[in-house]
């Protein structure tokens, strides 16, 4: 039986030979003639969908709708009606009706309507389990083929795609073949940064290197405040790229989303190192050079990002912007009411940057809270996480502010994460830093084929914590743990989302410009 159907119209006897078809195509169908009818069937038995005519004795049509959503507010309904006014048809349609049809039907027709309402998911999964098939072999020579980072940022974007289609298939199979073509993407990926790294950092000319984060505001941000309209740049700490294609719906709303692509952080890829770069246009060892007071090293006390808005400034004035500007961090919820409430005195200024912790936040409790760790157990339960938090976030009731008063948006990050799978053993004292996706220390003793090795730091622009200090930088979907209480930390941080180290998940992340509808 493909499913159980309940059709209420009064007319259903010239219906018969509709019916008779349903029942062929192996469908059970119930009916009745009238609304009260049909409310009674839905308290004796389940029905997977409901076909209504509109225009019935007694109880009409829309009225029947709305005792049966409250009843069963889950059970699709197709609407039928001789009716083509606008209002009765805007009327079902903000009943939450699943389809809408004018008399007379035909049996094409109601069938369409129940295979878009009962099998949707299943044939939607269907088609992107085929297209992903299709797309394998030409996706696997990009893959192999990809020799700079628009060619990457290609990869990374179309192996998202396929993992966000291929959310409703029930194919394990088919998710396995992307899951293993990601992990050798990643493992290109890591050589192509190994080597190439360093010359990003030393460039000839500026087109020999991609945008990172030391060169984002200069290259990609400033060029848009010679518009005289308004800017809120929303840095929205360690979000991902796939994150971001499930929050461009809901955005693309009130936006036009002007331009889609991304940029790539520097490493490491945390937020001590990546977002102080992006805040003053700067890597960290010219940071702690020219401005020593503004800048924190890893064993040094006290937050390693609370120069933020000193460093904005001075990178503004660098750039020679003058106009009237802010910098504001949210980390609390009550911090993000304020700042939604006070929206009409930032929407006085020309530039607004605002930083936004909440999925970094995620992130570090989904590693230390078994609640969390259940609610996001993988990717896709983490983009659901983030889509759940944003619709009800004081960030999301901003945003909407800035398209009411016609402001223009810019959405980024200053890097992302990769859920750990495989342990990678190092050695270090005890002034060795704690992150798991990369270290810094004296001495370090690690597998050199697991790991991105810079021995003099200052080539990478890095600061020296002490005069043999070595980084090393964990690759694809690795974690450093210690050799002691080995099998305890292998268990605590195996399928956590961690960030510091070379992967697409953490170095290509999104860069999204919009203007208000």
């Amino acid at each position: 039986m493909n499913g159980k159907i309940l059709w209420a119209d009064d007319e259903i006897e010239h219906l018969r030979a509709h019916v008779m078809f349903l029942k062929e195509k192996g469908y059970d169908v119930t009916t009745v003639t009238n609304g009260g009818d049909a409310i009674d069937e839905m308290d004796r038995d389940f029905f997977d969908i409901v076909f209504l005519d509109e225009n019935m004795p007694g109880l009409s049509g829309l009225e029947t709708l709305v005792k049966i959503k409250e009843k069963r507010p889950d059970v699709p309904v197709v609407m039928i009606t001789k009716s083509e006014e606008e209002m009765i048809m805007e009327d079902a349609i903000g009943s939450k009706i699943a389809d809408y049809l004018i008399k007379p039907v035909n049996p094409s027709q109601i069938l369409l309507a129940l295979k878009k309402s009962l099998d949707s998911k299943r044939l939607v999964g269907d088609k992107a389990v085929s297209g992903y098939r299709q797309q394998f072999m030409e996706l696997t020579n990009t893959i192999s083929g990809a020799h700079d980072m628009d060619d990457w940022m290609e990869v990374y974007q179309r192996l998202i795609f396929w993992e966000v289609e291929l959310q409703s298939a029930q194919d394990p199979g088919m998710k396995g073949m992307l899951e293993a073509q990601k992990q050798e993407a990643n493992r290109q990926f890591f050589k192509f940064v190994s080597n190439n790294y360093l010359d990003w950092l030393n460039p000839k000319n500026e087109k020999d290197a991609p945008v990172l984060s030391h060169t984002l505001f200069k290259q990609r941000i400033f060029p848009h405040l010679k518009d005289e309209t308004p800017l809120y740049v929303i840095v929205v700490d360690n979000l991902r790229m796939d994150q971001w294609k499930t929050l461009r719906p809901i955005l693309s709303d009130y936006f036009n989303i002007v331009s889609e692509d991304g940029y790539c952080a520097i490493l490491p890829t945390a937020t001590q190192y990546a977002r102080n770069a992006l805040f003053a246009g700067l890597m960290p060892s010219e940071i702690e050079k020219i401005y020593k007071d503004l800048w924190l090293n890893e064993n040094d006390e006290g937050s390693k990002n609370q120069y933020e808005a000193e460093l904005l400034a001075l990178q503004l004035k660098r750039l020679g912007y003058s106009k009237k500007s802010s910098y504001n961090k949210i980390t609390t919820l009550d911090a993000g009411k304020r700042l939604s409430e006070n929206f009409s005195n930032l929407s006085q200024n020309h530039l607004n940057v605002i930083v936004y912790n909440f999925v970094d936040m995620l992130s570090h409790a989904r590693t230390d809270m078994e609640v969390i760790k259940e609610l996001a157990e993988d990717e896709t339960a983490y983009r659901s996480l983030t889509v759940s938090w944003f619709r009800n976030s004081p960030l999301f009731d901003f945003i909407k502010k800035v398209a009411e008063k016609k402001g223009r948006l810019l959405i980024t990050t200053d890097h992302g994460s990769i859920r750990t799978q495989e342990p990678s053993q190092v050695i270090g004292d005890r002034n060795t830093n704690s992150n798991l996706r990369y270290k810094v220390g004296k001495n370090l003793n690690f597998k050199a084929k697991e790991v991105f090795a810079i021995a003099k730091p200052e080539q990478a622009y890095l600061p020296r914590v002490n005069v043999s200090s070595t980084y090393i930088f964990a690759k694809e979907d690795m974690f450093f743990v210690y050799p002691n209480n080995y099998n305890q930390y292998v268990n605590q941080y195996r399928n956590t989302f961690q960030h510091g180290g070379i992967s697409m998940e953490e170095m290509l992340i999104p860069l999204i410009y919009m203007e208000p509808k």
